[in-house]
């Protein structure tokens, strides 16, 4: 499909985007002045192929991509040695750089986490997300953590001698993680140039309420990438409250406050922005999905736009 017809058949052009021009993303990754690429997190575009998705990373202005390397992903872990280097090829194409992806590992003994890890130092890719450890509730937590932290400094050894970087997600609910504060406990040890914490702000705030903040602080060191997204509380018909997630800004996540720890921390790494409301099936990973492309690009289109604007007032640099 040639670029026209693509700009045609995704209604990439009625959100705003030139034919002509490359996109905001290839001005500012062949000027070699991007510190911290956004990238887009690919989960909710694996209905279109890396050809695709390059093309409309490219036009809506991300830098880079964050993609999806795990069984059901865009990368099957078993074809990883030959899918990335394509998966890289192809995107640079579109001036659209894979800085980071994310897997599902989470045991150094396994031969598809060595396969991994290596094909990602041979592809130039230095970040990863590791996948999420689970309590074994026959255990007491510190026993659980013990057990964990032998992984975490397993990876890191990994990614020393390779020169990568792994990270844990804080992540909402009751696997490890869900309390930030038992992150540091895996990577107290590691040195946070190998591993650490992929931090959601998302995340954080539907745990720790008020408290975030401190879990923040309590793991600062270790941060390198971070995911973004927001979200309100909602109370269903049937009783219960759950969490709902919203566009950028319409949501709980107290951004000032984030962006102006995140900007004391000076780390200079890919940022993920996550897509996780209604997206007709795609937020999902979908690649059937019942909402119309044009109006997944404008939303996505839409939080890229506030979060430069929300990075420009804290005068972080991308």
């Amino acid at each position: 499909m040639n670029r026209r017809n693509f700009i045609q058949t995704t209604g990439l052009s009625a959100v705003g985007l030139s034919l002509s021009g490359k996109g905001l993303a290839s001005s500012i990754l062949t000027s070699g002045a991007v510190k911290r690429p956004i990238c887009a997190f690919t989960k909710c575009l694996q209905f279109l192929s890396f050809d695709e998705i390059g093309e409309a990373l490219s036009f809506l202005g991300f830098d880079g991509a964050d993609i999806t390397l795990r069984p059901g992903g865009q990368v099957e872990p078993s074809e990883v040695k030959t899918a990335l280097p394509l998966a890289v090829k192809t995107l640079q194409k579109y001036n659209i750089a894979l800085p980071m992806v994310v897997t599902s590992i989470t045991n150094t003994s396994d031969p598809l986490t060595q396969d991994t890890l290596q094909a990602l130092a041979d592809s130039g890719i230095k970040y990863y997300r590791t996948g999420w450890l689970k309590y074994d509730l026959a255990k007491t937590i510190q026993q659980n953590l013990d057990i964990h932290r032998k992984t975490i400094e397993q990876l890191a050894g990994l990614n020393e001698k390779l020169g990568l970087h792994g990270a844990y997600q804080n992540h909402s609910g009751v696997e490890v993680g869900g309390p930030v504060w038992d992150i540091y406990e895996l990577v107290k040890n590691v040195n946070p140039q190998f591993m650490g914490v992929q931090y959601d702000i998302r995340h954080a705030v539907t745990e720790g309420g008020y408290s975030w903040i401190l879990g923040m602080k309590r793991v600062a060191p270790w941060i390198r990438t971070i995911d973004i997204k927001d979200f309100v509380w909602e109370k269903t018909p049937a009783g219960p409250w759950k969490h709902s997630n919203v566009l950028l800004g319409e949501g709980m996540v107290n951004f000032e406050q984030f962006l102006k720890e995140y900007a004391s921390l000076k780390v200079e790494a890919p940022i993920s922005i996550h897509f996780e409301y209604d997206l007709g099936g795609a937020e999902l990973g979908k690649k059937e999905i019942t909402m119309d492309r044009m109006k997944i690009f404008g939303m996505m289109k839409k939080d890229l736009i506030w979060f430069r604007e929300a990075m420009q007032k804290h005068q972080i640099e991308s």
